[in-house]
């Protein structure tokens, strides 16, 4: 079976694994058009647009069934489910809160029917913390959710903002890691060609959110806080160096008592580099133990087989490329 590797005992577990509930379709469907939002029905799947944000994603995304016999193919055991673009940052309180809940629900009923493969990653209408926090504490007594999902920066504001920060410190208490994903990226009016939102904005904002976290205290503040950045990093890790430098000449940086390549290990990472090179880079700076599965599935700038992408990393220990096909990952999501 393509993407098995030698070391079957050890579960593949996907922590970057794209869903759209049928639940919150019909909900955005039904709502959506209320807040200058759409969702269109093609030949081809679904087409979905906010204000500033267009997704499209196929069948493949929604049903469960589809999903199941994908990961066969690859070799993947455990999708951990997260929504994705568009989340539901461009709604009004009321309604994100709403979009979130019928996510959460139907990522914890997937998990009840199918308990060995699926996990919820939980969605919350975080530009309005007070809601999501109450979420948080809701989604918290869920069957089989084990994590939160948030894009790398909420409707413009930094992850180091003072609001978002009672949020993190509930999943520090739980013990739930934060997976970053970005939405709305930055440099918006140079990359509409192209394709450069995707292939240079989401790494560039996962970097930008990186740096917001370490310098903006919130990574000292909650000293037991997973946070997982995704695209193996995206500009974090190649621009260590840089940052560093910074942080030693630069009077902006002046309150760090740390270096930012200190830090390197508080986050963990996945393994869309899309370059053996690029992934065992990253395992040579972080260490295998703080590298996870992901594929983007099923997104065409995803992988098709992630587990050959570990297996191809033979530089490694056989124990090295068992933590990255799913041991950290077990132990941070619990399983």
């Amino acid at each position: 079976m393509p993407g098995n590797d030698t070391r079957a005992a050890t579960r593949a577990i996907d922590i970057h694994a794209h869903w759209y509930p049928a639940q919150w379709i019909s909900l955005f469907e039904k709502d959506g058009p209320k807040e200058g939002a759409r969702l269109e029905r093609t030949p081809k799947g679904y087409t979905i647009r906010t204000e500033r944000i267009t997704n499209a994603f196929t069948e493949e995304f929604v049903d469960l069934e589809l999903r199941l016999a994908g990961m066969r193919r690859q070799g993947v055991d455990v999708h951990a489910l997260s929504l994705t673009t568009p989340m539901v940052y461009w709604a009004s309180p009321g309604l994100g809160l709403a979009l979130s809940q019928a996510y959460n629900d139907a990522a914890a009923a997937a998990h009840a029917r199918h308990p060995q493969s699926f996990v919820g990653l939980a969605m919350l209408p975080m530009q309005a913390p007070d809601r999501a926090l109450a979420e948080l504490e809701r989604c918290a007594k869920l069957p089989g959710m084990r994590g939160v999902y948030i894009a790398t920066n909420i409707n413009g504001a930094d992850l180091d903002e003072r609001q978002f920060w009672d949020v993190y410190a509930k999943a520090e208490e739980l013990g739930w890691p934060v997976f970053l994903h970005p939405v709305d990226t930055i440099g918006r009016d140079r990359t509409t060609r192209y394709y450069l939102r995707n292939l240079l904005g989401n790494p560039y904002d996962t970097g930008v959110a990186a740096a917001h976290l370490i310098f903006g205290g919130v990574m000292d503040e909650f000293p037991r806080l997973e946070v997982n950045l995704p695209h193996a990093g995206g500009t974090f890790p190649g621009l260590i160096g840089r940052l560093d430098h910074g942080t030693r000449v630069r009077p902006e940086l002046k309150h760090m008592k740390r270096l930012p390549s200190e830090y390197l290990r508080r986050f963990s990472y996945d393994t869309i580099g899309h370059d053996d090179r690029i992934n065992l880079n990253l395992v040579r700076l972080v260490g295998a133990d703080r590298v996870l599965l992901g594929s983007d599935y099923c997104f065409d700038m995803g992988l098709t087989d992630p587990c050959a992408t570990v297996a191809r990393l033979d530089a490694l220990t056989g124990a090295e490329r068992d933590l990255i096909r799913g041991g950290t990952a077990a132990r941070l999501l619990g399983l």
